[in-house]
């Protein structure tokens, strides 16, 4: 029997087996940002330890970046505090640091696959949880808490306990206007956002292997949002050539030999999994989100659901809670519910890719009268990029604000938030209470040309019809 790409990347990086049926697992690569490594820093100096290998550990600054300001210090006292101290901690510890001026800086799941840290068959950690994203590349990446961080500074290992594995085969050819954010959206309405727990997500069938590698990220980066601890794409060649040429990537034959060993840890055709699931891609449509979790999902000419037709008095409860929050009634129509706040970018849709798609539909058109629209670049390079490419004129000319590189107002850890109970149209990837930045601000999760069709509409619209894709006529 065969194994998956899980199963040879965690017995590779196993040190040993616990007692309690863990195993002290080898952290190959440790990403940190600003919020959860200070207090981990700390207790360093507490127990008077050394970061144990500070050649694997990589840090920016991404969360509470101000992304409309670029001289410090920043207004936000408790933001200028969290760089300084981040500064102080990498030069303390010898830490290879993408800082503001670097020209490298962005979300952490952005630097770390542009600049080739992120490597197939490999174990990445991050304080942060969409730490997923990197399994677009064949690693098994997840997220950790603040006193693992410390543990993988300390000892480059944290102890955890082997996941089941799910593959999910989605197979056919994706209708027109349909993206990898409607499939991963999908994919969560289908499963829930509690059933991947206890499980590692493969990603599979012709979809993905279509699939550009920045939308492997797009899906992966969400797993979290389906209760998977890690989800991933097995490597191939388009994972190989991604990868050449970045900056922390071998060159020449060490490439090479390189590339065979990250070929070789794709799941073998023979691999048995815990379970399987089939999707059509003929069955996803255009997503967006109605409620207060990742999987409250509805296809864009879909209604929002009667809490009097739950299958459970639990369901039923559940979807009171959301409608009496988003301020939605029953049997309403998504396509039409208007917006106030349009938010393109996000670790989980700020690539290039993203923007450039969009750039592609927006020109010309202008965001409608009474919406605030931003635009905010993964990373400093996507940001030269598109200014390369004229793609941030093309946004400004619509009407959008064009910004610096950070996370922005995907969770509002810096001045980009929602006032009141506005609602936005986010192509971010969480939709939960109070998420960006106000306690009653509201969020609808969608790809992000669903995100422009919202911003030049004033409300949640069918991109589809907006910008006439299915009519070919871009």
């Amino acid at each position: 029997m065969g194994k998956t790409l899980y199963d040879k990347v965690w017995d590779a990086h196993v040190v040993r087996e616990l007692p309690n049926g863990q195993a002290q697992l080898l952290i190959g690569t440790h990403l940190i940002h600003e919020v959860t490594s200070p207090q981990a820093f700390g207790m360093l100096r507490d127990l008077g330890l050394e970061v144990r290998f500070p050649d694997r550990t990589f840090a920016t600054v991404d969360h509470i970046v101000p992304t409309d300001q670029f001289e410090e210090p920043f207004s936000d006292p408790l933001a200028d505090a969290m760089i300084r101290e981040l500064r102080q901690n990498v030069e303390e510890f010898g830490i290879t640091y993408f800082d503001l001026s670097s020209g490298r800086q962005g979300i952490v799941h952005v630097v770390g696959p542009e600049q080739g840290i992120t490597q197939p068959g490999t174990t990445i950690a991050c304080g942060d949880s969409h730490t997923a994203t990197h399994g677009a590349f064949g690693a098994i990446a997840f997220g950790i808490g603040t006193t693992q961080v410390r543990d993988v500074l300390a000892t480059q290992t944290i102890s955890m306990g082997r996941l089941k594995v799910r593959r999910i085969n989605v197979n056919g050819r994706l209708r027109p206007g349909v993206y990898a954010k409607d499939v991963v959206l999908h994919i969560i309405k289908v499963l829930g956002a509690k059933g991947g727990i206890g499980y590692a997500y493969e990603y599979g069938g012709e979809v993905f292997d279509n699939f550009s590698m920045e939308e492997r990220m797009t899906v992966c980066n969400m797993s979290i949002e389906g209760g998977a601890r890690c989800g991933y794409v097995n490597p191939d060649l388009k994972t190989v050539d991604f990868l050449r040429d970045r900056p922390y990537v071998p060159r020449g034959d060490a490439f090479d030999e390189a590339a065979a060993r990250w070929l070789a840890f794709a799941s073998d055709a023979d691999a048995d999994y815990d379970d399987v699931v089939e999707i059509d891609a003929a069955d996803i449509a255009p997503s967006v989100t109605w409620g207060i979790s990742p999987d409250h999902g509805a296809f864009i000419d879909g209604v929002v659901p009667d809490p009097a037709r739950a299958s459970s008095p639990a369901e039923k409860a559940t979807i009171e809670e959301a409608l009496a929050y988003m301020k939605l009634e029953p049997g309403r129509p998504v396509q039409g519910i208007p917006i106030d706040v349009a938010f393109l970018g996000s670790c989980t849709n700020g690539r290039l890719s993203d923007f450039r798609e969009v750039a592609r539909y927006l020109k010309g058109r202008k965001v409608a009268d009474g919406v605030k629209a931003i635009a905010v670049p993964g990373s400093q390079i996507v940001a030269a990029q598109c200014r390369q490419e004229g793609i941030d004129r093309i946004f400004e000319e619509a009407g959008f604000e064009w910004r610096g590189a950070g996370c922005s107002m995907c969770l509002a850890m810096n001045p980009d938030k929602l006032v009141g109970d506005q609602l936005c149209a986010s192509s971010s990837n969480r939709n939960f209470k109070g998420r960006q930045g106000s306690p009653v601000g509201r969020t609808v999760l969608m790809s992000p040309v669903m995100v422009a069709a919202a911003a030049v509409t004033g409300a949640i619209s069918d991109a589809r019809e907006v910008f006439e894709i299915e009519a070919g006529l871009v």
